[in-house]
């Protein structure tokens, strides 16, 4: 049976049922009644009440999630802060950079070794500790303003292999 949007159409309908209804037994109408709020209720917690439920259920681990992600930007933005800040003072000179490079390295504990040529500096890593080079990158990009083009690490107990940096500062002459 089709319903169209003419109110008519919803009389039709309203009386074709409660004339169906009518001509069953008491105890068949209950039961087609009772039915029918079953297939209501279960429809309504389908669509309704379990996707409010589930969002409920969800809401610490999401909510930690993004407590987590927001955490992790806001670093990010305070870090890009103090660069930004540091890219309005006047750049180092190559031999604070080189100073800077060399003490940095040094404290590698032996790991690494270091040659420079031109406008790049070839760090040369063995069995450097995760942390330690983490740190000594930090310092590098920070207080000697440079970045690494290229790197070619592998992990075994510590990262070996080499990484090349770049910076403005490395291309001034002495």
């Amino acid at each position: 049976m089709a319903l169209s949007h003419n109110p008519n159409a919803f009389k039709r309908a309203s009386a074709t049922v409660s004339t169906t209804l009518a001509r069953l037994a008491p105890r068949e109408r209950r039961a087609v009644v009772v039915a029918a709020w079953v297939l209501g209720l279960g429809l309504v917690w389908w669509l309704a009440v379990a996707p409010a439920l589930d969002t409920l259920w969800q809401a610490g681990s999401r909510h930690a999630r993004l407590d987590a992600q927001l955490g992790q930007m806001q670093r990010m933005a305070a870090t890009a802060e103090s660069l930004r800040g540091q890219n309005t003072a006047l750049p180092p000179s190559r031999d604070e950079v080189l100073r800077t490079l060399e003490v940095a390295t040094n404290g590698l504990a032996g790991t690494a070794q270091l040659s420079v040529l031109g406008d790049r500096a070839t760090v040369t890593l063995r069995n450097t500790p995760p942390d330690a080079l983490a740190q000594w990158l930090s310092q590098v990009r920070i207080n000697a303003r440079l970045i690494p083009l290229q790197s070619q690490l592998t992990r075994d107990a510590g990262w070996s292999g080499t990484v090349v940096l770049s910076g403005p500062s490395l291309g001034q002459g002495s």
